[in-house]
C-alpha cells in the first residue's frame, strides 16, 4: 500500500490542503488565532511562508507533537510488521580506511592546520556557528571516532549529494543504502562503494510504495543502527516521502538501538542566537549609501534588514520558489527532532542538482557571495556534515528538544545584513552569467 494524501470532500488528494491542515493543527496548540489565519489562507502555494515563520516563533515540543500527530492521523500508513525482507546486494570496497578528518574544498583537501585555519575563517566570516567549528575540531582531535565499527549507518536517499554515504564508506564503515531502483543512480553509488574501504548493503526500493518491505529489511540488520534521513523528491512527492521516513523511524526505534539522524535546510525559518542577530544588525548599520538608496527607492521591499529592530530573533530564509511541500517535508524532520533524540544539523546552502535545476535559485546562489553568503560544493558540505554526524554519535545531546542552532553550518545566511528574499533578485542578476555557464 503506497502512502497517499487523504482525499478531500471532492475526492482529490491535495498536498496543499494536507499541508495547510497539518500546519493549522500544529498552530492551534499554541495560538488559536494563528491557526485560524492558516486555515483561512486561500493561496497556500504562495501564502504559506508567514505561517511557517509563525510556527517557528511558537516552536515548542507540544507544537511539534501536535504537527506529527496530525500527520499520522490524516495519513493511512501500511502495517510495517510481517512483510518479507528484501535481499540487499553487498559491495565490499578494496580501499584503505581514512583515519584523519579531511574535507575537500575548492580543489584541495583541508586537513590539520589548514583545516583549523579554514574553520577560523568560516567562524569569523559568519559562515558557520562557533559550535560547528568546535565540533569538527573535536572529531579531528579524536580520529579513532571515525572507526564506526559496531554501528551500521542506514542512508535513506543513498544517492543524495548531501548524504554521508561516501564519507562513512571511506572511513571503513558499514552502510545500508536505500534508494529508488534507478540504474544510473546505483551505478554511481556502487562505484563509490567499490573504491572505498567500507561495505555497502544496497537496497533498491521505493520508500513510499515498499515501506513494509524496507522496514522488514532494516529490522533484520543486526547491531546498533543510525537511521539517516537524506531523502528528497520534487513537488508533492516530498512530504509523502517525509511521512514514510518518519513512520519508519518510529517503527524501528522500538528495537531500542536505533539513533535517528537528519539534516535541516538553511532556507527555512529558525530562532537564531543573539550573537547572530547582533552581528547582522551591526552589518546593517554599516551598509553602504548605495544600499540605503536602493532600499529607499524600492519602498523598503529590497535589501530589508535580516532582523528588524524590535522584531523576534527569527531568521526567515524561506524562498517561495521552493514551495510549501518542500517546507512541510523539512518541518516534519524538525518536529521529530524536537520530541525525539536525534543527530540533527543545519547544513549549508549547497549546489546540488535539485538547486541547479531551478534557474532562479541557481542564479541567486551564483551571486550570493556578493552579500556575504558562501554556497558550498556538495563534496564539501556532505563531508562536513558527516563529520558533525560522527560528533553527534560520539557525544549525543539529550534530552530533546534539539538545540537547532548547535553546530549549524548555515553558510552565512543567519548573519548577513539582508533578509534573503529581499536580496534574492539582486543576487540572481549578479549570478546569472555564471549560472548560464553551468
Amino acid at each position: 500500500m503506497a502512502i497517499e494524501y487523504p482525499a478531500g470532500a471532492d475526492g482529490r488528494r491535495s498536498s496543499l490542503a494536507f499541508g495547510r491542515s497539518v500546519v493549522t493543527d500544529a498552530l492551534r496548540t499554541a495560538d488559536p488565532a494563528a491557526a485560524e489565519a492558516a486555515e483561512g489562507e486561500r493561496d497556500w502555494r504562495r501564502g504559506y511562508v508567514r505561517h511557517f515563520v509563525k510556527l517557528t516563533e511558537l516552536a515548542t515540543p507540544e507544537v511539534a507533537a501536535a504537527g506529527l500527530e496530525s500527520i499520522h492521523r490524516r495519513v493511512e500508513l501500511p502495517d510495517l510488521t510481517g512483510s518479507r525482507a528484501l535481499t540487499p546486494e553487498t559491495i565490499t570496497g578494496s580501499g584503505t580506511p581514512e583515519r584523519e578528518v579531511t574535507i575537500p574544498y575548492r580543489g584541495g583537501l583541508l586537513r590539520g592546520g589548514e583545516l583549523d585555519r579554514q574553520l577560523d575563517a568560516w567562524v569569523s566570516g559568519g559562515i558557520v556557528e562557533e559550535s560547528c567549528a568546535a565540533a569538527v575540531r573535536e572529531v579531528a582531535a579524536n580520529p579513532d571516532w571515525l572507526d564506526l565499527t559496531g554501528h551500521t549507518l542506514v542512508v535513506l536517499g543513498a544517492g543524495a549529494e548531501m548524504g554521508p554515504l561516501p564519507a562513512v564508506l571511506g572511513w571503513g564503515g558499514t552502510v545500508v543504502g536505500v534508494d529508488l531502483p534507478r540504474p544510473a543512480l546505483w551505478e554511481r553509488v556502487v562505484a563509490v562503494a567499490g573504491k572505498s574501504a567500507g561495505r555497502l548493503l544496497a537496497l533498491r526500493a521505493d520508500l513510499i510504495a515498499e515501506l513494509p518491505e524496507v522496514a522488514a529489511s532494516l529490522a533484520a540488520v543486526e547491531g546498533p543502527l543510525v537511521l539517516g534521513n537524506y531523502v528528497y523528491a520534487p513537488g508533492a512527492v516530498h512530504p509523502r516521502l517525509a511521512v514514510a521516513v518518519d513512520a519508519l523511524g518510529e517503527h524501528l526505534r522500538q528495537r531500542g538501538d536505533v539513533t535517528l539522524a537528519g539534516l535541516a535546510t538553511p532556507t527555512d525559518a529558525f530562532t537564531v542566537p543573539a550573537s547572530a542577530v547582533a552581528e547582522s544588525r551591526d552589518r546593517w548599520r554599516r551598509r553602504s549609501a548605495r544600499v540605503k538608496a536602493g532600499n529607499l527607492l524600492s519602498a523598503g521591499r529590497m535589501m530589508r534588514p535580516n532582523y528588524p529592530d524590535g522584531a523576534p530573533a527569527i531568521y526567515d530564509g524561506l524562498f517561495p520558489v521552493q514551495g510549501p511541500n518542500y517546507a512541510l517535508a523539512k518541518r516534519i524532520l524538525r518536529w521529530r527532532a524536537a520530541v525525539t533524540p536525534m543527530i540533527f544539523g543545519v547544513a549549508p546552502a549547497t549546489l546540488t542538482r535539485s538547486v541547479t535545476s531551478n534557474r532562479l535559485l541557481a542564479a541567486a546562489y551564483a551571486g550570493a557571495h556578493v552579500f556575504g553568503v558562501e554556497i558550498f560544493e556538495p563534496a564539501t558540505a556532505s563531508k562536513l556534515m558527516a563529520v558533525l554526524m560522527v560528533h553527534g554519535l560520539r557525544k549525543p545531546r539529550r534530552p530533546p528538544p534539539a538545540d537547532e542552532t548547535y553546530a549549524a553550518a548555515h553558510g552565512g545566511l543567519w548573519r548577513v545584513s539582508y533578509q534573503p528574499r529581499s536580496s534574492l533578485p539582486l543576487a540572481a542578476i549578479r549570478g546569472l552569467p555564471a549560472a548560464l555557464r553551468g
